[in-house]
């Protein structure tokens, strides 16, 4: 759900360059996961990614990372999404046909490729279908 215009005569510059580019890295990203293009979201993703979940777990590489996320189809619903030099922050709804649960994720970029993620989510929230959470 996109709920901002784009400029696309604006040119930015400098730091501000950099700060788009990042955004569209991760959001071309998220736009992969949302349409179940599970190759190219694991193309947008640094073979050395540091990748940490809700309980601290972590994943081998973009390859593991997405054979789960193939595991749980949904959509994401930004409500906000937050820019700083290389990172992204979002908050939003992930939305699957019997839960919708509220995570935050934080990426940084690298080179154009993906290299931290860290998400936060209930992941009980899983457990109750049917519940918006």
């Amino acid at each position: 759900m996109n709920r901002y215009k784009v400029n696309v005569a604006f040119k930015p510059k400098g730091k501000m360059k950099e700060m788009q580019s990042t955004k569209e890295i991760v959001m071309s990203y998220i736009g992969a996961l949302d349409q179940h293009q599970y190759e190219t979201a694991a193309r947008l993703i640094d073979d050395d990614v540091k990748i940490i979940g809700p309980a601290g777990e972590g994943f081998g590489g973009p390859k593991p990372f997405i054979q789960m996320m193939q595991k749980f189809p949904g959509k994401y619903d930004i409500k906000r999404t937050f820019v700083d030099g290389d990172e992204v922050s979002l908050l939003y709804d992930f939305v699957m046909e019997e839960v919708t649960v509220y995570m935050s994720s934080w990426y940084r970029v690298r080179n154009g490729k993906i290299v931290f993620i860290r998400t936060i989510f209930d992941p009980n929230a899983f457990d109750r279908p049917h519940e918006k959470r």
